[in-house]
């Protein structure tokens, strides 16, 4: 019989299909760490463990490589991501729980789990990147079972993975200065499939360590063409770019909230002409409108009611900048689109930092900038010690 893990009835509805729910790495620790924990008291085989989530969703976990003798119990628990594409699908989270002295729970990291080497993540330097709540989470569940084995003294929890250092290379960690593997994550305990709130918590996550290190300017890219283009165009530290996916909204919103003092986007003219119309949300899902925000700044620099029409037709804003092109109407129809994204920005800003975009096609290469580029430029530079 199919071991039912508490997740079956649970799943959103994404393009006409249904997308299964998954369960993070924290949970994974939590209910492998319960699982040891209770072996190591009891001294009996625990083959699955009981976990309820922040979310309040009951997981029932299998553990799996199971060994317990009176001062040590180890076990695991492999982790499920549902339909997210997640980089951590099928990994072997363990927890191994060992007897101590001192009444309390210890919790650290082992092997695959990353350490903190930057100010401003969620633990601090030089500690196990395991987030608050997974903490949490293993600390309520093996303290849980301590009560109920009637035992009096404490237990050092260590979570592991032997695939983490490999996996963790290929997440977000190395760029916010996580070393040595993956972090244990998780607020809710369950994985939605691409959640948009996690993918705006990881662009937070990084920003806050950008600032929390000194980083007052920030230097943020929509997607991989604008990296690309970072990268090979403008002399700045490539690194220290911030990817904001569709979220530019967002990040605005949140660099203000953590008081940046300014923010420059560079990106492929694809993404942000939305922005000239105040579309803060690029994503397709959320608007569009391309043709009709290139096809009304094209009238408002002079094309023809035929030329409007025209571009109104276009798919991509290459085939629309072709058509200005033959025109003779980049330039302008470019510095009407600048205006807006400069206004929008800084609408959105409440003028608490100072905001500029570089926009560039891949066809077409550098198309414009706004006003205070230069200005921004010259502070990231001095920021990262470019001469």
């Amino acid at each position: 019989m199919e071991h039912k893990n508490g997740l079956e009835d649970f799943y959103i509805v994404k393009n006409n299909k249904k997308m299964r729910y998954g369960y993070t790495t924290g949970s994974c620790a939590a209910a492998a760490a319960k699982g040891a924990a209770r072996m190591l008291l009891s001294q009996a085989q625990v083959e699955e463990a009981d976990l309820m989530t922040p979310k309040g969703i009951l997981l029932h976990l299998l553990l799996l490589e199971i060994s317990w003798n009176k001062d040590k119990a180890e076990c695991c628990v492999q982790k499920y991501a549902g339909d997210d594409p997640d980089a951590t699908d099928g990994i072997h989270i363990y927890a191994t729980v060992e007897k101590r002295r001192e009444p309390g729970v210890v919790i650290d990291g082992g092997v695959g789990v990353g350490r903190v080497t930057r100010k401003g993540l969620e633990q601090p330097v030089g500690a196990a990147a395991i987030n608050r709540v997974p903490r949490r989470m293993i600390a309520r569940e093996v303290e849980q079972v301590i009560e109920e084995e009637g035992y009096e003294g404490g237990l050092k929890v260590t979570i592991w993975t032997p695939e983490g250092e490999k996996i963790g290379k290929r997440t977000f960690n190395p760029r916010l200065g996580i070393r040595g593997g993956i972090s244990i994550l998780g607020t809710s305990g369950i994985v939605e499939p691409m959640s948009e709130a996690a993918l705006i918590k990881s662009i937070e996550i990084e920003m806050r360590m950008r600032v929390e290190n000194g980083g007052r300017y920030l230097l943020v890219t929509p997607g991989n063409y604008g990296a690309a283009y970072l990268r090979e165009h403008i002399e700045l530290d490539f690194s220290q770019n911030i990817k904001c996916s569709n979220y530019v909204g967002e990040t605005i919103d949140m660099a203000v909230g953590m008081e940046a003092k300014g923010i420059l986007f560079i990106s492929h003219i694809g993404k942000f002409i939305k922005v000239a119309a105040g579309i803060m949300n690029t994503h397709s899902r959320s608007a569009d409108g391309r043709a009709e925000i290139m096809a009304a700044n094209a009238v408002r620099a002079g094309a023809s009611l035929e030329t409007a029409k025209e571009l109104l037709q276009t798919g991509t804003t290459d085939e629309a900048l072709e058509i200005l092109q033959r025109e003779g109407l980049v330039e302008k129809t470019m510095e009407e689109v600048l205006e807006r994204v400069e206004y929008y920005l800084n609408h959105r800003a409440y003028g608490q930092l100072e905001t500029g975009a570089i926009l560039f096609s891949n066809a077409y290469g550098y198309l414009g900038r706004t006003s205070r580029v230069p200005d921004l430029l010259d502070k990231l530079r001095e920021q990262q010690n470019i001469t």
